[in-house]
């Protein structure tokens, strides 16, 4: 059960129900963690609007749901794991193999591969990489632009495996268990 209540969206305050009118109207449901954020109107301002910024960038929506199951797996966050398995299987089209590597922190695409180890090691040293590091992610295609939303899309998925492991969030998606990356 989670620890902060999640309100409905007709519970949630006032100035959060037209930010998550938008979650559905963009999913076709409003997930536990948005209403749990709506808790604060700014909050989830701040969520949707970075998180709707780094669609618009380079690095395309699978890309982006590896980093988040590698990120999340890292976190042990079951509730990002859960939703990125669910959407990286049903928007982003990976397969069952892939999001298993990605939860590793790797892929069977090379550069995909190379993002995820760099993703993974940004987590791991809290941004404390290595030039060898930095060096291999930008030898494996990624620009400055790149390599920067390569890291704020850790932070964001850091952000909400944070929100969720406090939270305890009740898990809307189909369970998936954190704990099994090496």
């Amino acid at each position: 059960m989670s620890r902060i209540n999640i309100p409905t969206v007709e519970q949630s305050p006032e100035a959060s129900r037209p930010l998550l009118a938008g979650v559905f109207k963009q999913l076709g449901v409003v997930p536990n963690l948005m209403k749990l954020v709506g808790n604060s109107p700014a909050a989830l301002e701040g969520y949707l609007s970075l998180n709707g910024a780094l669609a618009k960038g380079s690095l395309d929506a699978a890309l982006r749901e590896r980093i988040a199951l590698a990120t999340a797996e890292f976190n042990g966050c079951e509730y990002c794991l859960a939703a990125h398995d669910y959407l990286g299987r049903n928007v982003a089209k990976l397969s069952g193999s892939e999001i298993d590597a990605a939860r590793d922190g790797h892929s069977s695409d090379p550069r995909a591969d190379a993002a995820l180890r760099f993703a993974r090691r940004v987590a791991e040293t809290r941004g404390q990489i290595s030039d060898e590091e930095m060096r291999a992610v930008l030898a494996a295609g990624f620009d400055a632009a790149a390599v920067l939303e390569i890291v704020v899309n850790v932070a964001l998925n850091v952000l909400t495996n944070y929100v969720n492991n406090v939270a305890c969030t009740d898990v809307d998606f189909p369970k998936v268990v954190a704990g099994r990356a090496a």
